[in-house]
């Protein structure tokens, strides 16, 4: 028995140190799976918050936009429903900064960058103060749709459509396209420009003319609503128009889906 208990012993050992040593890596295998566990956890929480930030966003947009929506219908008093405000055409929000505006400071003559239901907004609201609006249309296809826009609400005594083909224009450091304004009755000074044209599409800071080709057109006191102003371009083109005619100040930069920027010249700042 002498020779054979340190067999034994020597064998208990071994299979202690191999038992010890499988503990330890469960052990280890097991914190790695708290550590992959960990990291999972961590990733969808933040996902999981991102996506829940942006839901709000969303409901809370949803909501203003309905809100505004609500608000044309009360003030403008459609004989129709209006069309649809998704996509390229002006959201409620940014008409409904249009409406509040025109009801404040009653303009007599507005012009606008582009058409279709921002015209009809326009043109509803305006004629309860003897206004005018203007919109120049580079498309013959919309510029023929709000025509029949504005027939169809019976608005169109307040309103002029002029067909303003896009044409080449050159200004410093800048080369693109813009309204022909020919057209345009130069006997009347404008009180309130509405910027939502020429798309995007057509070149880079598009919009970027406006101030340059309009700017002897303009009334002393006068406001310039400019849409789509969250974007870089619009907001490049602010920054340029600020600087190049110190006379204009940045009244506001409002809340809203797109983005707007409101830009006003008054006697005292000319």
């Amino acid at each position: 028995m002498k020779t054979i208990e340190p067999t034994y012993e020597k064998l208990w050992r071994s299979t202690m140190h191999t038992g010890t040593m499988l503990i330890m890596q469960l052990l280890a295998l097991a914190a790695l799976y708290l550590l992959i566990a960990a990291w999972i956890y961590h990733k969808l929480s933040s996902l999981i918050d991102s996506s829940s930030k942006k839901t709000n966003l969303s409901i809370a947009n949803i909501y203003s936009q309905i809100e505004a929506l609500l608000g044309l219908y009360v003030e403008v008093k459609p004989t129709h429903g209006f069309p649809p405000m998704r996509g390229w055409a002006a959201s409620p929000d940014f008409l409904y900064h249009l409406v509040r505006h025109i009801q404040d400071t009653s303009p007599k003559t507005v012009l606008e960058c582009s058409s279709g239901v921002s015209t009809l907004i326009i043109s509803g609201c305006i004629r309860n103060y003897g206004g005018h609006v203007f919109s120049l249309e580079h498309d013959p296809v919309y510029a023929s749709k709000t025509r029949r826009l504005l027939e169809l609400h019976k608005f169109e005594e307040n309103a002029q459509i002029i067909d303003a083909p896009l044409g080449a224009i050159d200004l410093p450091d800048w080369h693109g396209s813009w309204y022909n304004i020919e057209q345009l009755p130069k006997d009347k000074k404008i009180d309130m420009l509405v910027i939502d044209g020429p798309p995007a599409t057509i070149c880079a800071k598009a919009r970027l003319p406006a101030l340059y080709v309009l700017s002897e057109l303009l009334a002393e006191e006068c406001t310039i609503f400019l849409d789509d102003a969250a974007r870089e371009d619009e907001s490049l083109i602010v920054a340029q128009w600020l600087r190049e005619f110190p006379q204009f100040k940045l009244n506001e930069f409002a809340f809203a889906e797109k983005g707007i920027a409101v830009l006003t010249r008054s006697r005292s700042t000319r």
